[in-house]
């Protein structure tokens, strides 16, 4: 980890996404590492133990023995004098006995090492942790924070390192994977719904080819604007849904009927067009303006509703357009060639 956080640290304040970026796990804490040659040592009569025993003695202040003086009790406590204990190379002047008695410098086998260590060390979810923060840079949006990140983390963490995100981060992943599976419940079953009302799965599939269209019309308007996908535009996307396929079901459901009266395909795609027309532009139109004073920011706090009005009135009118052309097209060319009339099933009776 010492090494990885000053890269993952450059790393992020060399991406354009981010500023002011920082880390709470900082090695500023200053340490001195005691490294034993331990081949050296075995050599010269010495092992570990001996060297800690001498350390120990000489810094640790612990407690050796009693003694009992005037009848009051005292401790014994070897330590060094305090002019002897200022800095880590006073340890190079101490010597130890090795096994034939004889006194060796440990600064013969002993290297001072300078060090830091974090004074504080953070954990998360059981892990040490060091958490990375950062504010946005420019229009940049908290997804883009959060992707720019993820890459660098896939650079350059190996799998000894896990991720995990924070604060309104996670709160952004967690709305967005709630929206995603919300948005593909929503989706399925208006297709069961519509597939048990009109008896049939191609029908239901040519009505839910609105959906992309007003998906497209969304991103088209919020990119136009300046706007961001965000929780808000999200949910837009999912009403969305519900608001465009009804165009669907005008034309289809008028079509069916054409159809059972006997009428050609070609001709009861074009007649439920043209019939359909104006109640599809008459639901259009006032879902969108109803819809227009969110997206111009209308009213107290109404700023951060503004891509959903956006989505909305974007996603139904660019699918009103392409609805009058796309639905016809599809219909005609998935749908049965033959309907079975009323007329010819009473008159084969």
């Amino acid at each position: 980890m010492r090494n990885i956080i000053p890269k993952f640290l450059d790393a992020a304040r060399n991406d354009r996404t981010f500023q002011n970026v920082d880390v709470n796990l900082k090695f500023n804490k200053p340490e001195a590492d005691i490294v034993i040659d331990r081949i050296e040592a075995r050599e010269l009569g010495l092992t570990v133990k001996d060297i800690n025993d001498v350390l120990m003695s000489a810094f640790s202040g612990r407690r050796s023995d009693y003694f009992t003086m005037n009848g009051k009790q005292y401790q014994v406590i070897t330590q060094v004098k305090l002019t002897d204990r200022q800095v880590p190379n006073d340890i190079l002047k101490l010597y130890v006995r090795n096994s034939k008695g004889v006194y060796i410098s440990l600064a013969t086998v002993l290297k001072i090492v300078p060090n830091a260590i974090p004074p504080t060390l953070f954990h998360y979810n059981r892990y040490k942790a060091a958490t990375f923060s950062a504010t946005l840079s420019g229009n940049n949006t908290i997804g883009d924070g959060v992707k720019a990140m993820q890459k660098i983390a896939d650079k350059l963490l190996d799998e000894s390192f896990q991720t995990s995100l924070s604060g309104p981060s996670r709160d952004y992943s967690e709305s967005s994977s709630n929206t995603a599976f919300a948005f593909t419940l929503a989706l399925i079953l208006i297709y069961l719904v519509l597939a048990a009302q009109f008896e049939s799965f191609k029908d239901p599939f040519t009505i839910m080819l609105t959906v992309p269209l007003a998906i497209a019309g969304a991103m088209l308007t919020l990119s136009i604007f300046g706007q961001t996908m965000n929780i808000f535009s999200e949910i837009g996307m999912i009403m969305l849904i519900g608001l465009v396929t009804k165009n669907g079901i005008l034309i289809v459901e008028f079509a069916n009927k054409k159809r059972e009266r006997g009428i050609a395909l070609r001709q009861a795609v074009i007649e439920a067009s043209t019939q359909r027309l104006r109640p599809i532009l008459m639901t259009s139109l006032a879902t969108s303006l109803g819809a227009l004073p969110i997206a111009l920011s209308l009213g107290s706090a109404a700023t951060s509703r503004i891509p959903l009005g956006i989505v909305v009135v974007g996603g139904i009118l660019f699918s009103l357009v392409l609805t009058l052309f796309v639905i016809p097209s599809v219909y005609t060319y998935i749908s049965g060639k033959e309907k079975v009339s009323i007329d010819d099933i009473e008159n084969k009776v």
